[in-house]
């Protein structure tokens, strides 16, 4: 049994892991290791409600800060971890001091991928992750009229939407030929694109971004295909890479992230890794997969605590995620890769609607939007291993519940 176990990341996955542990009776030396100075809080809000002054960040606190002394957990906070020596069992953090540790686990997430284009620099060009970011991009939004939002994927439109409703003029400029090509299938795609449109924002797709022009020091224009598009304040979205650092340096296993198996260990004994910096092996996918999900890292933390406890559970969760962007949620379950036939439950147009992907007879996907009991229902079955007819699936009006009862 370990006697002190060092989380570094203070994310979502690096705090379900202390509150698994404590939840299942650990009762040595937890310390908790966060880059931000901010106790734990959610971050899907940042690009949404925070940004129109819904959340302050006490709201945003995943658990409130007498959570940790009472659960005897120990903060470093604001002191990133710069090294890992697996022989000495230590983790070093900026301030100097070292720390020792029976078990250690990696939560340190992802980051920004960087934009390569003159003018990044400029003042009032930003980047979304962290609390800090949110609340200069609210700063920013309140001081602008036009905003150029440079990635087409989940960030970059509710950032867009979010802007809308607070009545300011969008662009969004997508690389891409359609919307959130990584996540939605193209008929998804579609459909997202026109909700933006009619929405009024002026959407460019297959859009290369050369430069960002300012003056003064700060962004006044983004230059696209020789086209200029005017922007008080241009925010960067063009998705995150693992931050793996750590991890190669220490000499762990890494692949388009740290590499892990299905109880979230790594390729060092008592090393463990959660949440977005993983390439972890998915048992309902059968498949590696890193996946970028606040619920991915809440059930990867809960599978590395009992695993460090030696009660091993296999991580087999469905991959699921949602996106807030106007009125509409989109809640995903399951993975698209190989289907080979796709059925609309509902009407698009209503924006009321779900989309079913199969695989043979297999149901291996459901994209529901605005219809939050198929996708309770879908994911559950998904979670079964069971399947729905497809003349079940297209009627709107079927009742879904008989399929995901006990057998």
């Amino acid at each position: 049994m370990s006697e002190r176990i060092v989380i570094i990341g203070a994310g979502h996955a690096g705090f379900n892991v202390v509150e698994a542990l404590r939840k299942l009776e650990f009762e040595g030396e937890i310390i908790l290791v966060g880059d931000e100075p901010h106790l734990p809080y959610q971050r899907p809000p940042l690009s949404k409600a925070f940004l129109t002054g819904g959340y302050d960040l006490d709201r945003l606190l995943i658990r409130p800060a007498e959570y940790y002394p009472d659960n005897k957990i120990t903060l470093k906070l604001g002191d990133p971890a710069t090294a890992i020596d697996p022989d000495a069992c230590t983790a070093s953090l900026a301030s100097g001091e070292t720390i020792s540790f029976d078990s250690l686990v990696l939560a340190t997430g992802s980051q920004m991928r960087q934009l390569s284009v003159p003018g990044t620099e400029l003042d009032h060009v930003l980047y979304l992750r962290t609390h800090d970011d949110a609340a200069a991009l609210m700063e920013g939004l309140e001081q602008s009229h036009s905003v150029a939002v440079i990635g087409g994927g989940f960030i970059g439109l509710e950032v867009a939407a979010t802007a809308r409703k607070l009545g300011k003029s969008v662009t969004v400029l997508e690389a891409a030929d359609r919307l959130m090509a990584r996540a939605l299938p193209p008929r998804l795609s579609g459909f997202f694109a026109d909700i933006h449109r009619e929405r009024g924002v002026d959407l460019r797709l297959s859009a290369q971004v050369s430069a960002i022009a300012g003056s003064s020091g700060k962004a006044r224009s983004v230059v696209s295909g020789g086209d200029e598009v005017e922007a008080d304040l241009v925010v960067i979205g063009i998705g995150v890479v693992p931050a793996t650092e750590l991890a190669e340096r220490a000499g762990l296993a890494c692949d388009n992230g740290v590499v892990v198996d299905e109880f979230a260990r790594t390729s060092i004994g008592n090393i463990w890794a959660v949440g977005d910096c993983t390439n972890h092996f998915n048992s309902w996918a059968g498949s590696r997969l890193r996946l970028e999900s606040v619920q991915h890292a809440t059930d990867q933390a809960k599978i590395a605590a009992a695993s460090i406890l030696g009660r091993g559970e296999r991580y087999q969760a469905v991959p699921w995620f949602w996106s807030d962007q106007y009125d509409l949620k989109l809640q995903i379950a399951g993975l698209t890769e190989n289907h080979d036939d796709e059925i609309v439950r509902g009407d698009m147009a209503s924006g009321q609607f779900s989309a079913l992907y199969y695989s043979g007879e297999a149901l291996r996907a459901a994209y529901s939007v605005n219809r939050p009991g198929d996708h309770m229902a879908t994911r559950r079955l998904l979670a079964l291993g069971r399947t729905l007819p497809r003349d079940i699936a297209g009627d709107p009006q079927a009742d879904l519940k008989p399929f995901i009862r006990p057998a």
